[in-house]
C-alpha cells in the first residue's frame, strides 16, 4: 500500500487532550528521558514502515481553539482555499513528482516543471489525499506516483523548496547529475526559450525520421515530391507508440531507430554503388570492396586525405546511428504525451494513406501513398537470399564447359604461329563512341588510328559485348571475357578463380604452341589467379622496371607498360608465338592527371613522365563536376587507344593479332544515369584470314562500331572464338 498523506493529518482517535488544555507540569530532569525515548520511538514506528512517511512541513498546525483537527476530507464546506491543507511539491530531482516520470510538457520539460505554475489553491482543490489503509488500487490518479517517489523526500529538501521557490537554485537536486541540475535550472530561468528549443529539436527529429522513411536509393531520384508522401511505416509506427507501456516503448522506439539509422547508411552506400557500379550495396557480398575505395582515394587523395575522409565516413555513420534512434524516442514520449492528440492525428493520417493508396493519387507522377521503406527491406532481404541461392548455382555453372576436354590438337587449329595480344583498356565503355560530349574527340581519335593501321596493312572488325560490370570491379570484367561465365560479383569471382574452368589464355597455353604471358601495371601485390587464368610469367607493377610518377591510380602511363613489354617479352627471340593478356590503366578513374604520348626513344624508365604529371591537372579539379569529367575521361581514352595502335603499328607483322575491348563502361557521373553495359570490341590483323573467320559475326568494318552492330553478352564471347578458329567442342 502507498500513502500520500502525513500523520498528522488524521484525526484525533486516541483520545489526547486538545492543543489549548494547559500543558502539564514540566517534569524532574530523571523524567524527560522516557518522553525522548517515547518520540524515538514513534520516529522509528514511521521509519520502520517504508510506506508512511511523515514530511513536517507539509503539516498543517493544529487549531488552537480546543477544535479537534479534521481530516482533509471533513473540511467545513465554504473553507477558504488557503486555509485547506495543502501538499507543497518537493523540489525538482527529490523523485516526488505528481505525473508519471516519462511525462514532459511540449517543450520539454518534465510535467512537474508545469505543476509548479499552477496555483497552489488549484492544486489543494484537485488533489485529494488518501486515507490510511487504503489499497494501490484507491489511490487516487496521480497520487501513487507522488506516494512512491515523493515520501522519501528530506524535510531540509521541502523546506529549500519553500523558502527559494526553485527546489534550490544552481544546485542539483539529490540525486540528479550536475549537468541535468544545470540544464533543469536554465530552464527554469528562460522557460521561453527552452519551449523553442525542444519544439525545433522535436520538427527536426520528425524531419529526420521522414527523410530516412523515404530516402531514395539513386541520387537521380532525389526530388521534392519525394518527400511530400505519407509513410505508411510512420503511421504504425505511431500508433504502436501510443499504446505501449512506457519501458517497453522506449526500447521499441530504441530498437526501431537503430534499424532506421542501420537501413540510413545502407541507403546512401546504394546511393554511392548506383553512382560508381550502376547497381545497389550487397550486404553479403560488398563489404570487401570498401577495402578497394580506400586504395582507391589513397592514390586519388593521398594517405592523409584517404585517412581524413575515412574517419569522416565512420564519424558520420555513428551519428546517423545515435540521432536516428535519439529522434524515434524522442518522438515516441511526444506521442505517450499526448495520446489522444496523436491517436486522432494517427487515425486521419490512417485513413488518408488508405483513400491515397485506394484511388492512386499522385503528386507530380509520385504516389502520395508510400510504403518505401517496407518495400526497401522486402528488396533487400530478397537480394540476399539471391545472393546464397546463387552462390550454389553458379558453382554449378561453372563445372560445365563445353571444351574442357577438348584434345589439345583441337584447339585454336586455325590461329597456330600467330602472335596473339589480348588487351583490356580500362573504362573503355560505349559512352566514349556516343556520348555527345565525349564521343567528338574518341570518335576523330579512332578514325585516325584506324587510317594508320590501313596504311600499315592492317584491318579490324568491331562491335559490342556487355560487360558483367559498370563503373568498376575491372576484375569481374576481365574474368567474364576470359572464361565464358558471368562473373557479376565477387562470389563468383572467387568460385571460378578457384576452379580450373578453361580460360582464353589458358586454351592457347593448353595447345602446347604458345608462350602465356601477363602484363599487368595495376596488380601492385601478389596475384594467385595467374594460375587459373593459365598465364606462364607475369610482370605486375613491381617487375616493369618504372620509375617515374603514378598517375593518381595508375601505376604507370599506358605506353610505358606496352613499351616494356616488348623489352621484357615481344622484342625477344622465341621458340614459341607469344599470347599475351595486357590490362591498360591509364584510363582508370578520376582521370586526372593523364599522362601525355612522348617519343619512343624517350621513354627510358619513365622519368620523363615527372614534369607531365606535375603539369597535369589535379583529382579534386575534376571529380564534382560531370562536364569535366566527361571531357578528361574522353582524352584518357584518346590517350590509351592512340598508345595501343600506335605499339601495333611499330611492332606487329603479318602474325600479329589484337583483340581489345573495354573491361566496363565509366561511372554514372560520366556515363550517365541508366547507361548501358555495353563496351566495344574490336579484332585486328594483317592476315585477312583471320578477319574472315568472323565474317558472319555481323561487326563493323574499322575500329569504331556502328551505333547497331550485333551486342552479345561478354560470357559469349570465349566460345564464338573457340569456334571460330577451328576449336572442336568436347564437354
Amino acid at each position: 500500500m502507498s500513502f500520500n498523506t502525513s500523520s498528522r493529518q488524521l484525526p484525533n482517535t486516541d483520545g489526547a487532550p486538545p492543543r489549548d488544555e494547559p500543558a502539564p507540569e514540566p517534569l524532574a530532569d530523571g523524567d524527560a528521558a522516557p518522553a525522548k525515548d517515547a518520540a524515538a520511538s514513534g520516529e522509528g514506528e514511521a521509519a520502520a514502515d517504508p510506506e508512511i512517511s511523515t514530511s513536517h512541513a507539509t503539516t498543517p498546525a493544529a487549531p488552537t481553539d480546543g477544535t479537534p483537527s479534521l481530516p482533509a476530507e471533513a473540511a467545513p464546506a465554504g473553507t477558504p482555499p488557503e486555509t485547506a491543507p495543502t501538499e507543497p511539491k518537493p523540489p525538482s530531482g527529490t523523485g516526488a513528482d505528481t505525473t508519471p516520470a516519462d511525462a514532459e510538457d511540449p517543450a520539454g520539460a518534465p510535467a512537474e516543471a508545469s505543476a509548479e505554475a499552477a496555483p497552489a489553491e488549484s492544486r489543494s482543490e484537485t488533489e485529494e489525499p488518501v486515507e490510511v489503509g487504503a489499497d494501490a488500487e484507491d489511490v487516487p490518479a496521480g497520487a501513487e506516483g507522488r506516494a512512491e517517489k515523493g515520501t522519501g523526500a528530506p524535510d531540509a529538501a521541502v523546506e529549500g523548496r519553500d523558502e527559494g521557490g526553485d527546489g534550490g537554485g544552481e544546485e542539483p537536486p539529490s540525486g540528479a547529475t550536475p549537468v541535468r541540475g544545470r540544464w533543469r535550472g536554465w530552464r527554469g530561468r528562460h522557460p521561453a526559450a527552452a519551449r523553442t528549443l525542444a519544439s525545433v529539436t522535436t520538427v527536426l527529429a520528425a524531419a529526420l525520421v521522414l527523410f530516412a522513411l523515404l530516402m531514395p536509393s539513386q541520387s537521380d531520384r532525389f526530388r521534392p515530391a519525394e518527400f511530400l508522401r505519407l509513410p505508411v511505416e510512420a503511421i504504425f509506427g505511431a500508433a504502436l507508440l501510443i499504446v505501449l507501456p512506457r519501458r517497453p516503448r522506449t526500447a521499441v522506439a530504441a530498437l526501431s531507430g537503430l534499424g532506421l539509422g542501420v537501413l540510413t547508411v545502407l541507403n546512401v552506400l546504394d546511393v554511392g554503388f548506383h553512382e560508381y557500379l550502376g547497381r545497389g550495396f550487397n550486404v553479403v557480398l560488398d563489404w570487401s570492396l570498401l577495402g578497394d575505395a580506400q586504395a582507391y582515394l589513397q592514390d586519388t587523395f593521398g594517405k592523409g586525405g584517404a585517412l581524413g575522409i575515412a574517419v569522416l565516413a565512420v564519424a558520420l555513420v555513428i551519428a546517423v546511428l545515435a540521432l536516428m534512434t535519439a529522434s524515434v524516442v524522442r518522438l515516441g514520449n511526444l506521442v505517450a504525451r499526448n495520446s489522444g492528440t496523436a491517436t486522432r492525428t494517427t487515425l486521419v493520417l490512417a485513413v488518408a494513406w488508405v483513400v491515397c493508396a485506394s484511388l492512386g493519387v499522385q503528386f507530380t507522377g509520385v504516389p502520395i501513398a508510400a510504403e518505401h521503406t517496407a518495400l526497401v527491406v522486402q528488396d533487400r532481404a530478397k537480394r540476399v537470399r539471391n545472393t546464397l541461392r546463387d552462390e550454389a548455382e553458379f558453382g554449378r555453372i561453372a563445372k560445365k564447359d563445353t571444351f574442357a576436354n577438348t584434345p589439345p590438337s583441337q584447339l585454336l587449329t586455325d590461329l597456330r604461329g600467330k602472335d596473339m595480344m589480348i588487351t583490356f583498356i580500362e573504362s573503355y565503355g560505349r559512352s566514349a563512341i556516343e556520348d555527345p560530349v565525349i564521343a567528338p574527340g574518341v570518335d576523330a581519335t579512332l578514325t585516325s588510328e584506324n587510317e594508320k593501321l590501313t596504311r600499315a596493312g592492317f584491318a579490324a572488325r568491331s562491335g559490342w559485348l556487355t560487360s558483367a560490370t559498370y563503373g568498376g570491379s575491372s576484375w569481374l570484367g576481365h574474368s567474364t571475357f576470359l572464361s565464358g561465365l558471368w562473373v557479376s560479383n565477387q562470389q563468383r569471382y572467387r568460385t571460378v578463380t578457384a576452379g580450373d574452368h578453361l580460360t582464353l589464355p589458358g586454351a592457347f597455353k593448353k595447345t602446347g604452341d604458345w608462350d602465356t604471358v601477363g602484363i599487368m601495371p595495376g596488380v601492385q601485390k601478389a596475384w594467385p589467379e595467374q594460375k587459373f587464368y593459365g598465364i606462364d610469367k607475369l610482370y605486375d607493377s613491381r617487375d616493369l622496371g618504372y620509375q617515374g610518377p603514378k598517375f593518381s591510380w595508375s601505376t604507370m602511363p599506358d605506353q610505358y607498360a606496352l613499351a616494356a613489354f616488348e623489352r621484357l617479352e615481344h622484342g625477344r627471340k622465341h621458340d614459341k608465338p607469344l599470347m599475351s593478356t595486357i590490362i591498360l590503366t591509364s584510363s582508370h578513374q578520376p582521370w586526372a592527371p593523364i599522362p601525355r604520348t612522348v617519343p619512343q626513344d624517350q621513354i627510358g624508365d619513365g622519368s620523363v613522365y615527372d614534369a607531365i604529371e606535375k603539369a597535369g591537372k589535379r583529382p579534386g579539379d575534376i571529380i564534382t563536376s560531370s562536364q569535366k569529367s566527361k571531357e578528361e575521361y574522353g582524352k584518357s581514352i584518346q590517350y590509351s587507344v592512340t598508345s595501343l595502335i600506335d605499339h601495333l603499328v611499330r611492332y606487329g607483322d603479318k602474325d600479329t593479332v589484337l583483340i581489345f575491348l573495354g573491361d566496363h563502361q565509366p561511372m554514372a557521373r560520366v556515363s550517365g544515369d541508366h547507361a548501358s553495359r555495353d563496351v566495344p570490341v574490336s579484332i585486328v590483323a594483317k592476315d585477312p584470314k583471320v578477319l574472315d573467320r568472323i565474317a558472319d559475326w555481323g561487326w563493323t568494318d574499322g575500329l569504331r562500331p556502328e551505333h547497331n552492330a550485333p551486342v552479345w553478352k561478354m560470357s559469349a564471347f570465349r566460345d564464338r572464338f573457340l569456334t571460330a578458329y577451328g576449336s572442336t567442342p568436347h564437354p
